[in-house]
């Protein structure tokens, strides 16, 4: 058991819960660019029965994996034909967007439902109803992880939406520049992730938003919710 919690991102025991929320969060995430793009016109998407909240239709098991074993992954892309849009520019834009802010949204609703939890005494460590730490590492992930996953898709890096957003907002010139430079983002990408020096100054300061956000979101939860 010891050398299977040195494996995987979290501890065994809590395994399930990571494996839930990032189910939700990539199906969510990915359903979110699918809805938007059908709603816009493209019916890419939908004929690919990826207007769905199966899990099956969008998530990449391999990109699950290396999420539980080295804390980033992914899920199917959402195949997007923008020039079925009417302001292609505009509504790609939105569609980007529209999987991170999905995510930003679950935590938010996360945060809602862990203050009713310890209004109403479902949420609650010291239980010895276990299923009620249950629900308190669950809906610690959901937060945590849906944060983390709206920050780290503004990384503006292909594939991520980060780029498509701001590929979208650049004007002609800069976007025939960035395109260039699309074959190497992989490897840009591993460098960041893999190197610590290079890691503490790109991704880390991102993911340092975390804490502040759902601080933020647990003023505005309580607010709705009551003391």
């Amino acid at each position: 058991m010891d050398f299977l919690n040195k494996i995987f991102f979290v501890e065994l025991e809590l395994l399930p819960f990571l494996v839930l929320v990032l189910l939700v969060a990539f199906t969510v995430h990915e359903f979110a660019h699918a809805f938007f793009a059908w709603k816009f016109g493209d019916p890419t998407a939908k004929m690919l029965g990826r207007v769905s909240l199966n899990p099956t239709k969008h998530i990449d098991f391999l990109g699950l994996l290396f999420f539980v074993i080295a804390g980033f992954g992914w899920a199917k892309p959402v195949p997007v034909n923008r020039d079925n849009f009417k302001h292609p520019r505009l509504m790609s834009i939105v569609v980007s967007a529209a999987g991170p802010l999905s995510n930003l949204l679950l935590a938010f609703i996360g945060t809602l439902l862990f203050h009713l939890g310890l209004k109403y005494g479902f949420v609650n460590l010291e239980s010895s109803e276990r299923w009620h730490a249950a629900v308190y590492y669950f809906l610690n992930y959901f937060i945590t992880f849906n944060v983390l996953l709206f920050l780290f898709n503004l990384i503006p890096l292909p594939p991520l939406d980060g780029y498509r957003i701001i590929e979208d907002l650049a004007p002609r010139q800069i976007r025939i520049r960035l395109q260039q430079f699309e074959q190497w983002s992989i490897f840009i990408f591993l460098l960041i992730v893999f190197i610590p020096g290079l890691r503490n100054v790109t991704i880390q300061p991102l993911f340092s938003l975390i804490e502040p956000i759902v601080f933020e979101f647990s003023k505005a939860a309580l607010f709705l919710v009551g003391r």
